[in-house]
């Protein structure tokens, strides 16, 4: 009876799991068959025969190719920009001794946080054409690294208030300014939280499609999500090649979570307890 009670839990956990898989499993499934006729007379179970050919016609004659590493660059090199225009901030206002200075800082960053992210469109838009960017990868980059700073500033700042005092004194009495020492102690002690900032902005960037959408007219510039949409348009009819699209859309997703899970949850923890 008691093992029936303990295993109630784990039963609902995978009937949750199951439910959560499977709109994947089913588009993968989709992407693996010849054609509608194939999907349409056995929509929810696996291949007969598993075919490739989708793949290659998305990612070669629709511009996937193009759509994917124009967002696979903006991302990561957004992300990349945020965290050390972030970790320079939290080390500023954590580990530096301007106590009234950081105070006024930080609450400022957490106003950045209040303003959603889609009521700065217009505004936005103004800067760039201002700045002569429109339609340039930079258009992105430059609002993608300034809208992830104020969150990245409040993981990173966390986990750098529970870093013990006593390595920064040694490393002080060693003879490390504050350029060494952030480079050379707080930086890889933050790496778990750098790892989950990582991954929480370029999931952002990833998926961002709006203003990606009105500030990219170029085809050749275009990111995953709005390339993604003509793609839509155009393989409406074909079922098969639009599922092959979206597994390409979320590939490097399941990648990066399977690669950096431990790091993430690492990162997610790390800074939760003081010891």
């Amino acid at each position: 009876m008691r093992v029936l009670k303990k295993s109630i839990p784990h039963f609902f956990l995978m009937a949750y799991l199951l439910v959560i898989l499977y709109p994947f499993l089913f588009v993968l499934f989709s992407s693996l068959k010849s054609d509608n006729q194939a999907i349409a007379a056995n929509p929810f179970g696996p291949p007969s025969a598993i075919i490739f050919d989708n793949y290659v016609n998305a990612w070669v004659n629709a511009k996937i190719s193009t759509y994917f590493f124009n967002s696979l660059y903006i991302g990561v090199l957004s992300a990349c920009l945020s965290i050390g225009f972030a970790a320079m901030l939290a080390f500023a206002v954590t580990r530096m001794r301007y106590n009234r200075v950081s105070a006024v800082v930080f609450q400022l960053i957490l106003l950045g946080m209040l303003i959603p992210n889609n009521s700065l469109l217009l505004p936005i838009y103004g800067i760039m054409r201002t700045l002569g960017i429109l339609d340039t990868h930079m258009a992105l980059i430059l609002p993608y690294v300034a809208n992830a700073i104020p969150f990245s500033v409040i993981i990173l700042a966390a986990f750098m208030r529970s870093l013990p005092g006593e390595i920064e004194e040694a490393a002080v009495m060693d003879g490390l300014k504050s350029t060494g020492l952030f480079a050379k102690i707080i930086i890889p002690l933050t790496i778990p939280a750098i790892v989950t900032v990582f991954i929480i902005n370029f999931l952002g960037n990833w998926n961002e499609f709006l203003l990606a959408n009105y500030f990219l007219s170029s085809d050749e510039l275009r990111t995953l999500p709005v390339g993604m949409v003509g793609f839509r348009d155009a393989y409406n009819t074909n079922y098969a090649q639009m599922s092959a699209g979206i597994v390409f859309s979320v590939l490097p997703v399941m990648i990066i979570y399977a690669v950096l899970q431990e790091k993430i949850i690492e990162g997610v923890t790390a800074g939760s307890v003081k010891g």
